[in-house]
């Protein structure tokens, strides 16, 4: 019989230690949301009081090239993933072997997951965005996470961070690199994770988000590419054990002729 090979990308005691890293961050994130006024500090600090606006609201960088340019090129890069996975489900090309068709399914299921939950979280969120706060020009209150909404104030659902979302799927690319170059991985997902931070940055800067509406965000990407790579399992293969000559039975009447 032939020995099955093994399809995990990530050994089980890494995937237990990051979904425990993952669970203290959770409890990090809520901690600043809810006891600290970090976010109302930072939202301050780039909020024109005298003029009563953010300055980078409609700033070519943020609002044009980051907020529509950039998010589409991030959205086609995500459907060439999932119409390339789907192409490959319905006719399996021939040249890709277990692992390279599970990383390709990890990727394609982030790409439609991550956004497409933080737009459902979105929709149950009471959380507004600052500009839409009194203390930034608005007409609604602020309100911390799980905190119940004053009479007469409308639920913002401006948490999590969507924008953040079009980038943050990016960080499943680190499977490429798994399991035979961890650090290298490791290094693919910092970047991707950097680079959806800065553009979560660029939308905190035109008051369109909080700090911890960005660290939400970053915190589901990385739980549901963790779930897909502790989860998904590529059909093992199965190596054809080399015959030998010596075990085969002899056939003694053909032998004595």
């Amino acid at each position: 019989m032939g020995a099955a090979t093994s399809t995990a990308l990530l050994p089980a005691r890494a995937i237990r230690r990051m979904a425990a890293a993952l669970a203290a961050a959770a409890l990090v994130i809520f901690w600043i949301g809810r006891c600290t006024d970090v976010d109302l500090a930072l939202a301050d600090a780039v909020f024109d009081a005298g003029g009563g606006v953010f300055p980078w609201r409609h700033a070519w960088l943020a609002e044009t090239f980051s907020h529509v340019i950039l998010k589409w090129l991030l959205m086609l890069l995500a459907l060439g993933f999932i119409g390339r996975a789907l192409a490959d489900l319905i006719s399996p090309r021939a040249g890709m072997d277990a692992r390279a068709r599970l990383r390709l399914r990890i990727v394609a299921l982030s790409a439609l997951l991550v956004p497409l939950a933080i737009s459902m979280l979105k929709q149950f969120s009471t959380s507004h965005c600052p500009w839409d706060l009194l203390r930034y020009g608005g007409d609604q209150p602020y309100v911390r996470l799980f905190e119940a909404l004053p009479a007469g104030a409308v639920a913002g659902q401006c948490l999590p961070a969507g924008h953040a979302s079009s980038a943050l799927w990016l960080l499943s690319l680190a499977v490429y690199w798994l399991p035979a170059r961890p650090r290298m991985a490791s290094a693919v997902a910092a970047l991707a994770l950097a680079f959806g931070a800065a553009i979560g940055y660029l939308q905190q800067l035109r008051g369109a988000h909080f700090m911890t509406h960005t660290l939400w965000s970053i915190w589901i990407a990385c739980a549901i590419v963790l779930f897909l790579v502790a989860v998904l399992r590529a059909r093992p293969s199965r190596r054809k054990a080399p015959s030998n000559p010596l075990s085969e039975p002899v056939n003694v009447a053909t032998a004595d002729q």
